[in-house]
């Protein structure tokens, strides 16, 4: 590509004009945003308040004041929301809750919609 005097030989400055300054990689692709869902705690009867803090607290990272309103929501309103996630996490959420609702034995329900 490059002559014995440091140029570019004629077979590169032709090879540049091809291509007219376009890469291999050059492409038309739109990358659009990923689907976002809620991830939402279900009211019933029977799981304990502290249990639905603590799991606020574990699985969603919240801090105790904030866990407690959520926590609150969910009984008197019969559902609160946890975070908005991408679907792959939120489905990871709602089965962490799940599997600590089920060692505990509670029958917490967990769901996930698109938002």
């Amino acid at each position: 590509m490059f002559d014995v005097e440091g140029g570019m030989d004629s077979n590169s400055q032709h090879e540049d004009t091809r291509l007219d300054g376009r890469t291999d990689t050059d492409s038309e692709v739109s990358l659009k945003e990923p689907a976002m869902y809620s991830v939402i705690i279900h009211n019933d009867h029977y799981t304990a308040m502290e249990f639905v803090v603590e799991v606020l607290m574990r699985v969603f990272q919240k801090a105790a004041a904030e866990a407690t309103k959520i926590m609150l929501d969910v009984h008197r309103c019969g559902r609160g929301i946890c975070g908005i996630y991408t679907y792959d996490i939120a489905v990871t959420k709602v089965s962490r809750v799940h599997a600590m609702a089920k060692r505990q034995g509670f029958p917490l329900k967990c769901s996930y919609e698109k938002v």
